[in-house]
């Protein structure tokens, strides 16, 4: 017997679209289900001023299938000569939602990031009088840190500092890996501190990735972590606490770049995200909380309206077959496999 759930169509609060082939190709794959995105900044060159932005977001526009309604939220890439007046008119346009923190060397394309963080407080007071929210990629790239360790010495090195000198700045702390994290967000308690959790990092653990030969298409950035970080993420998703909301940190990359000697991070995950939760929410017995984790604590925090149109899922009596890959004139990129069977489909 099929099972179905209505949703508030959702949005997904942390995406990398990439430009020119590869956006062309999986720009449509998230904008067949979600309202709007947090559109990731960390293109080469980096998109850093107000007017980047716009030319990025016409491109987006541009890739839409014909008739969609998906919509952009656009972010700046801060770095050590972020012009706070360009972020404070790019913001008061409406064209900028947030600006994204990457600690210089954390990730894909992050060289152009913050290595001195004392450079970058006259952004980050700007940003906290006018309420512009920071995105956070929250990992310190100190050599000397395990890497599985990283989020927790980014919340107590940067993080909480930048926090108490900046009264009232909005944060973001994207892509939680670790107990550590949902724990930090768990203290705040006046409504600036937010995180989002992607599809894959409550899928997968590091055994995953390393037991029985590494798999590049589950190499992320930050990594996933132990079990016990993956429950703890999973307790948070279904808890139905508004601090945290879907951001899929879906990150294309093409084969030949992740199947490499160094391969590139990023899961691609925006073809089967929503069915992927459903089934994740099922097994947490809180179908009922989905909604709220894709579709409304999202907006509530960046202070803007839900969406009002719908989508159904449905859970059938045969597995839902999804691509193994998408196409693009660059080459295919590979759909995140969770490993095991999924029934649920979007209907709509």
């Amino acid at each position: 017997m099929s099972q179905r759930v209505t949703l508030l169509r959702p949005d997904d609060w942390h995406l990398h679209l990439r430009d020119g082939a590869v956006l062309r190709a999986v720009c449509p794959e998230s904008a067949r289900h979600f309202g709007r995105a947090i559109i990731m900044p960390n293109l080469v060159p980096p998109v850093v001023t107000g007017a980047e932005a716009e030319a990025y977001r016409a491109r987006i526009l541009a890739a839409r299938p014909p008739g969609s309604g998906f919509t952009p939220l656009m972010t700046l890439y801060l770095t050590e000569d972020t012009d706070p007046e360009d972020v404070a008119r790019a913001h008061a346009s409406g064209l900028v939602t947030a600006v994204k923190l990457y600690p210089a060397g954390a990730t894909t394309n992050s060289a152009s990031g913050v290595r001195d963080f004392d450079r970058v407080r006259g952004v980050l007071e700007k940003m906290a009088e006018i309420g512009c929210p920071l995105c956070v990629h929250g990992e310190v790239t100190d050599p000397e840190v395990d890497i599985f360790d990283r989020e927790a010495a980014f919340i107590d090195r940067v993080l909480d500092p930048i926090r108490r000198a900046t009264p009232g700045l909005r944060v973001v702390m994207e892509h939680l890996t670790t107990q550590d994290g949902v724990e930090y967000v768990k203290t705040s308690r006046d409504g600036t501190l937010g995180a989002t959790i992607t599809t894959h990092h409550l899928i997968i653990n590091r055994n995953h990735l390393l037991v029985g030969g590494i798999r590049p298409h589950y190499y992320c950035l930050p990594v996933a972590k132990r079990e016990e970080h993956r429950l703890a993420l999973r307790a948070a998703a279904t808890s139905g606490d508004a601090r945290f909301f879907l951001g899929t940190d879906s990150a294309p990359h093409t084969d030949a770049n992740k199947e490499s000697a160094c391969g590139c991070a990023g899961c691609f995950t925006a073809t089967n995200t929503l069915p992927l939760l459903a089934h994740v929410f099922e097994e947490e017995g809180a179908l009922d909380r989905l909604e709220g984790f894709a579709s409304r604590h999202g907006p509530a925090f960046y202070g803007l309206p839900e969406n009002t149109d719908r989508i159904a899922l449905t859970r059938g009596a045969t597995p839902t077959a999804f691509p193994a890959r998408i196409e693009t004139e660059d080459g295919p990129v590979t759909v995140f496999d969770p490993g095991f069977e999924v029934y649920w489909r979007v209907d709509g």
